[in-house]
């Protein structure tokens, strides 16, 4: 009974130590990106390390300052993946609700991320659903959402989100399908660079299907109504 009782103690004192180590590494590692572009991140290396099969040996990768970023392509992300990106702190409550209840009602699976949670996941976590990973994720978003501002927060996952099989960031991906710097985006280059983020494996800006010609369509709809109210 007494050696179970110091294991008890024992196992206690190392999970308090590993939590309050990971609050502290947690904390350090969003403070320093007010002033450090990530220099690699979570999904990269996924990427790097397990690739996907006919991944190409080449990645492609350059980091944009937000103030070179046409700010079609910033409304054009905010208008597909998240309109309340400006308004919120961190999670669309009425979102993961409408998604829940469509999900529950057997309809196509919906998400529910606003972008500083796929910031978080790009750029700390691994691939995955488990209810670690989850709250992981919403730890690190809560700490960008305090301890980053709205334009920061867009700038790094506008450089780290990836438009097609080895092309990470914004950069990259319109040097790649544009031949031109992301500074200067057009509504509809933007657009359909947007339209492929649900899945760039599956969907492709260089190979027009039904989905990214309509969904390309809706985003310039919605980037037409949110205009640049919708802009941190």
């Amino acid at each position: 009974m007494k050696s179970s009782k110091v294991f008890i103690r024992y196992l206690l004192k190392k999970l308090l130590w590993l939590s309050i180590s990971f609050f502290l590494v947690s904390v350090l590692l969003v403070a320093s990106l007010n002033f450090i572009n990530p220099p690699t991140w979570g999904w990269k290396l996924q990427r790097q390390i397990i690739p996907p099969e006919n991944y190409p040996a080449q990645i492609h990768h350059q980091w944009l300052d937000k103030s070179h970023i046409s700010n079609n392509m910033k409304l054009a992300v905010i208008a597909s993946e998240d309109q309340l990106f400006a308004q919120h702190y961190g999670f669309d409550f009425n979102s993961v609700m409408n998604a829940l209840s469509s999900n529950a009602q057997g309809k196509p699976i919906r998400g529910a991320s606003t972008i500083t949670q796929q910031t978080a996941k790009n750029l700390f976590l691994w691939p995955g659903k488990s209810y670690l990973r989850k709250g992981i994720e919403a730890w690190l978003t809560a700490l960008m959402e305090l301890m980053l501002d709205k334009q920061r927060i867009l700038e790094i996952y506008l450089n780290l989100v990836e438009f097609g099989p080895g092309i990470f960031g914004v950069e990259a991906a319109s040097q790649y399908y544009y031949h031109k710097s992301a500074q200067h985006l057009n509504i509809q280059e933007s657009a359909r660079l947007a339209s492929v983020l649900p899945n760039p494996y599956l969907f492709h800006v260089n190979k027009a299907s039904n989905y990214t010609i309509q969904r390309t369509q809706w985003i310039k709809k919605q980037m037409r109504q949110l205009s640049q109210t919708a802009l941190p």
